[in-house]
This record gives C-alpha cells, sequence and structure tokens, in this order.
C-alpha cells in the first residue's frame, strides 16, 4: 500500500480545497491502513521531499506537524508506525529517482494499491509509472483528494480506462483477494 504525499504541511497557495478533500480521504486512508497492517502488508510513504535536498523522513513529519500548518490534522492521523517503509521523491511520480521499484522486487510486490494527494497529479504520475511497470492498481477513489472534486474524478477515470486501475471504494478492497492473486502468479512463475 503507498501513501502519496500524505505527509505535506498543506501551506501553499490555493490549498484550501486540496486540504478539505485530504481531509476526508484521510479518514478512509487510516482505517485502510490499519486493515493492511493487521494482515502484516507493508506501508510505503512516498513523499515529496519539497525540495529539501538535505532532508529525512523524520524532518519531514517534524516540519510538517507543526502547530498552526494547515495540513497538521492529516499528517498526524497518517504518521507512520514503525515497520512501516518511507521513500522520498524530489518530483511527480513515486518511480521517477527513487529506490521505490527496488523496494517493491523486495518485498515481492505485484499489486499496489495507491492513496493519496494529489489524485491529478503525483498519485496519477505514479499510477502510470506502475502500470507501465506491469503492478495491478487499485486507488481508492475515497483515499484521495485533488484540487477540485472534477480533477479527482478525472485522474480516477483515466486510472480506471487508460491504465485498467480498480478504483473502488476503500470499504471493498479485499485484501485476501489480492493476495490469492499474488501467490497464483508466483506458483505460476516457479
Amino acid at each position: 500500500m503507498l501513501l502519496i504525499d500524505v505527509i505535506n504541511a498543506f501551506d501553499f497557495e490555493g490549498a484550501s480545497a486540496l486540504i478539505r478533500g485530504a481531509r476526508r480521504a484521510s479518514i478512509r486512508i487510516d482505517t485502510l491502513c490499519r486493515r493492511a497492517r493487521e494482515l502484516h502488508l507493508p506501508i510505503i510513504y512516498v513523499n515529496d521531499n519539497f525540495g529539501r535536498w538535505r532532508s529525512d523522513f523524520a524532518t519531514t513529519i517534524r516540519e510538517c506537524t507543526k502547530p498552526g500548518l494547515p495540513g497538521r490534522d492529516v499528517c498526524e492521523r497518517l504518521r507512520p508506525l514503525p515497520g512501516d517503509y518511507f521513500i522520498l521523491k524530489p518530483l511527480h511520480s513515486g518511480f521517477y529517482s527513487t529506490p521505490l521499484e527496488l523496494l517493491l522486487r523486495h518485498l515481492g510486490i505485484q499489486s499496489l494499491i495507491l492513496t493519496g494527494f494529489a489524485a491529478n497529479i503525483c498519485l496519477l504520475f505514479t499510477a502510470n509509472d506502475a502500470r507501465m511497470r506491469g503492478y495491478r492498481l487499485v486507488v481508492p477513489r475515497d483515499c484521495t483528494a485533488a484540487n477540485s472534486p472534477p480533477l479527482a474524478r478525472g485522474a480516477l477515470s483515466h486510472i480506471r480506462t487508460v491504465l485498467g486501475g480498480d478504483v473502488r471504494l476503500s470499504s471493498d478492497v479485499d485484501f485476501d483477494a489480492l493476495e490469492h492473486q499474488r501467490k497464483k502468479r508466483r506458483d505460476q512463475t516457479l
């Protein structure tokens, strides 16, 4: 499960609509993360470095959870737990100039559940790059947000129609079925 840019101060101009959507989505993302953790599935934070080239993930969390920042409540709700993974990315896609592909290969991952912000930028670019690498995509539509509902709907439509992604609600994500498919594919390659 990838959490894309969920650790974010949302302190930029024009972020008000995005933060409203992110607050709603963060509740569903948190619930989905709890379900995944119960099954010991890997949770991977794929986060922007916000142009801070000497930063690390702990510093990013600390900076984004300072009092008074618009995104503080989302960051606090979605704060990583011990055992979670993290990748800092320099641009939109979680695959561009990051070790994400190596980590996924190491973990034996074939299906990805993508959540996060913004649906029409970083989530969409990551979904596109994941599909080009052969990953099966599940993007729970209630676990994303964009600067406007039409932008989010457009991105989800693209993921569904062009990338073949599954955009069901988070409550309908069937982790057992995804695990069964993973084992079936693994057995076919042996």
